[in-house]
């Protein structure tokens, strides 16, 4: 009999390592070729891995929980054929490449403790900026000691690219301890040093009759990154009404076409993102992110789609050079993305790469809301339901009241380097943009 080696899949340019989260067949076990071997997650991403042949598992090299590098074998099917046989998933070019980059961190993988410490380690959104490469378990100690994103960079690392492993932190650990090390130095003369008051969250029980539900994975993920959010940026939100009559209008005038022609609806969301993704080409500041104290100002327009799934939980598939896009290119591809979202076939390079976020608020009916900013991005676009509303027009023979279409937008910004009036005006120019919608624009 031969054995054939199930490995870790490559999934996407950015995709270095992925968690099993539950193995479907297990030692003993006959597997039919494109049999599920196990579910795997990677960011907040589910997927699985199919079998490519048909024969028996007999050998499993992780547990659930464990997050194993792009490349690895995680597991072996015995099939038909000779004994001194042994083949491979996969043997091609990128294969071979990303088994390469699997063994350069192999070594910090194997580190990690438990699943508490890898979850805490994967999910802290403040290593995003990092210069270099942290393995869960140097996250998870880096987190649990309160050493900042900064004084780890200072660290000197034993491993490949200068990388920082258990060691090396824990070393760092016992000098600074003993008083032989330095925190890093400021920035700048006018830089100030402080230490953040640690804030820890109140003590809750559970009375008598209460329900106690843990929080799955996605909403562990979801809630870490909003906390990190707050902490990380000073949040202000700006409100504008506008006045969207005209885009109700047309339509109204145009879907029922666009269905017959596209085989697919047109909603609001794709006009929304239209106009905003191409306002921001005039804010760049906008579009940006903060390293330290950089500002870096992304050349591309990646726009992000907060969805809400089934199961309560949110993901935030990002659609590439938004500006780029007309209206019937948009409207595929919200649809596409928002569809796929919500039936778990996005794949990791979709929530990947976003520079703005805008979520609908009016989805629900609600009027608008104050949005967490989506790390680490700088900005943030609300949108509130579509409200018809008795208003004041000038008109050349006075002013008149009429019923018109306005909704709220609500933009909730980085303080330390979007002011008010730079917010305000990326919002009084997108709802001129909005307002001035022509009714007869044709796709």
């Amino acid at each position: 009999m031969a054995k054939f080696e199930i490995i870790m899949p490559k999934m996407g340019e950015s995709i270095i390592e992925a968690t099993i989260t539950k193995w479907l067949k297990n030692p003993g076990d006959s597997v039919e070729e494109d049999d599920a071997l196990a579910e795997i997650a990677t960011d907040k991403v589910d997927s699985e891995i199919p079998s490519p042949v048909e024969g028996k598992l007999i050998e499993q090299f992780f547990n659930e929980g464990d997050v194993v590098p792009v490349g690895k074998v995680i597991a072996v099917v015995e099939i038909e054929g000779d004994d001194e046989e042994t083949e491979s998933a996969d043997s091609s070019e990128s294969e071979v490449v990303a088994e390469q980059k699997a063994a350069d961190i192999e070594d910090e993988i194997k580190s990690v403790a438990s699943p508490e410490e890898k979850s805490k380690g994967l999910v802290d959104g403040d290593y995003s900026t990092a210069s270099r490469f942290y393995s869960p378990l140097v996250k998870s100690i880096a987190k649990e000691e309160n050493i900042s994103l900064s004084e780890l960079e200072q660290i000197s690392g034993s491993g490949k690219d200068n990388r920082v492993n258990k060691n090396d932190i824990l070393e760092y650990l016992k000098n600074r301890s003993e008083g032989k090390t330095q925190k890093p130095a400021a920035t700048s003369p006018q830089a100030v040093s402080y230490s953040a008051p640690k804030i820890e969250a109140p003590k809750v029980s559970a009375g008598m009759g209460d329900e106690i539900v843990e929080m799955d994975r996605m909403r562990k993920l979801i809630a870490d990154h909003m906390v990190m959010s707050k902490q990380v940026s000073p949040h202000v939100t700006s409100f504008i009404e506008v006045d969207v009559t005209n885009i109700v209008i047309w339509r109204n005038k145009v879907k029922d076409a666009f269905l017959k022609k596209e085989g697919q609806k047109i909603t609001f969301t794709p006009i929304f993102i239209e106009a905003a993704a191409k306002t921001l080409r005039d804010f760049p500041n906008v579009n940006a992110s903060v390293d330290g104290t950089k500002i870096i100002r992304r050349k591309n327009i990646n726009v992000g789609m907060a969805t809400a799934l089934p199961n309560g939980n949110l993901i935030v598939p990002v659609i590439k050079n938004a500006d780029e896009l007309n209206m019937v290119g948009m409207a595929k591809r919200v649809n596409d993305l928002a569809g796929r979202a919500r039936t778990n076939k996005l794949d990791p390079d979709e929530i990947q790469g976003g520079t703005f976020t805008i979520t609908n608020f009016g989805s629900f009916d609600s009027l608008t809301g104050t949005p967490i900013i989506n790390q680490p991005q700088v900005a943030i676009l609300g949108l509130g339901a579509i409200k018809k509303r008795p208003v004041v027009l000038e008109t050349p023979q006075g002013d008149v009241i009429a019923i018109r279409h306005i909704m709220m937008l609500s933009l909730a910004y980085d303080h330390r380097i979007v002011d008010g009036a730079l917010g305000g005006m990326y919002l009084r120019q997108l709802r001129n943009t909005l307002e001035a919608f022509d009714v007869n624009t044709s796709l």
